[in-house]
């Protein structure tokens, strides 16, 4: 079988998981409406998304490596659906904080699983390249189900079972079928089925940087689009969401052409600054400025620091992929609920307005931190090597 069968089917499933994950983000506002709940409310159903993921990736991230890489790809599609399926039969509060939570262990089990197997197809000779089609696939895939919502119920109007919903109750099951037909390049191994992830030596800045630009991306999907509905613009909700991923994936390709410390460097500097210029749009009641904003930290988070995370920690694990994306994950995840969580408390007593402005305030502190650091470790790195030498 030629490798662009295989490599193109299993994009088409990582970005059929990841669809599902953000699908229901437009509906967030009436599915809250249906529990009569706040802020605080739906950033921790939107949180509820790590809460399935976390503990997949500490003790699940090396389960492909016992049973092989096409049964948890399976079984994320599948997941998706029986998630979206709840919302449709249930639509409430409750059944959206339940429908996140499988929607973690899918991505959780898929981009591990998927991350390492597409490395497998191409050779390791190009884990750069299977870098760029996993994150390509998944940063498609988290934007493009926001956004084909935001269309389904801008074609259709008000409904709790857009079309959307439905391309996916039909893409994924075959999808989970045509997993299985996969080549079988992997070779399990004898290990437990209970895995902790790893962590490269020397990673540790990819990870805090994934943490601070996915944690950015979590109040652009989560809290954004509470502000815009109560400024009347809740029909940009999808077009946001989409841009926030959307924008990072035409940066790969100039990413991958870089350096993975350049492409790391340029995020630090484009994470703040995009987060900057759309609290001033929110501020200001500017949409233009809200989606400008939108597009620079979608450039940082899932372009380049995405790419240049993935691919180093890749690089630096080989005998340990599956275990090494999971780490990675860890931190990422980490950074996209808790920050959510917290401004989602904080615009329950003093407002969304607010809630943005102490994120921003910690993120350009935090990020000035993280540089600093990386800046001092790197300058010592190179003065003990040439101590050595």
């Amino acid at each position: 079988m030629s490798k662009i069968i295989p490599v193109s089917l299993l994009a088409l499933g990582l970005f059929t998981v990841t669809f599902a994950v953000n699908l229901q983000a437009p509906l967030y506002d009436a599915y809250a409406a249906e529990s009569d709940v706040g802020a605080t409310a739906v950033t921790v159903a939107f949180a509820a998304y790590a809460g399935g993921l976390m503990p997949t990736l500490l003790l699940l991230g090396g389960l492909s490596d016992r049973i092989g890489r096409r049964v948890p790809i399976a079984l994320a599609l599948i997941l998706g659906a029986v998630a979206t399926a709840l919302l449709v039969q249930v639509p409430s509060w409750t059944s959206l904080v339940i429908a996140r939570f499988l929607l973690g262990i899918g991505t959780g089990l898929a981009t591990t699983a998927g991350t390492a197997y597409m490395t497998e197809i191409l050779g390791t000779c190009r884990a750069k390249n299977a870098a760029l089609i996993v994150t390509s696939a998944t940063s498609l895939g988290f934007g493009g189900g926001a956004l084909a919502t935001g269309i389904s119920l801008g074609v259709q109007g008000p409904t709790l079972l857009p079309a959307s919903y439905i391309a996916l109750f039909v893409a994924a099951p075959v999808l989970a079928l045509i997993a299985f037909g996969l080549p079988r390049i992997d070779k399990p191994k004898p290990v437990s089925l209970l895995r902790l992830p790893v962590f490269p030596a020397g990673t540790w800045v990819f990870g805090a940087a994934m943490a601070l630009a996915w944690s950015t991306t979590g109040m652009t999907i989560a809290v954004v689009p509470l502000e815009l509905a109560a400024n009347d613009l809740g029909g940009w909700t999808g077009l946001v969401i989409f841009l926030a991923i959307f924008v990072g994936f035409l940066c790969q390709p100039i990413a991958r052409r870089m350096t993975n410390e350049r492409a790391l460097a340029l995020g630090f500097v484009l994470i703040p600054l995009g987060f900057l210029v759309l609290l001033i749009g929110v501020w200001l009641k500017v949409l233009t400025l809200v989606l400008i904003g939108t597009c620079i930290t979608s450039a940082a988070s899932y372009g380049f620091t995405y790419l240049a995370s993935l691919a180093e920690v890749s690089l630096r694990a080989p005998d340990d992929r599956a275990r090494a994306t999971a780490g990675l994950f860890v931190y990422a995840y980490f950074g996209f609920s808790l920050p959510v969580i917290a401004s989602g408390a904080l615009a329950d007593m003093l407002g969304l307005l607010f809630a943005m402005i102490a994120f921003g305030a910690v993120q350009v502190a935090a990020t000035a931190i993280i540089v600093m650091l990386w800046k001092w470790r790197s300058a010592l790195a190179f003065r003990n090597a040439n101590h050595a030498s």
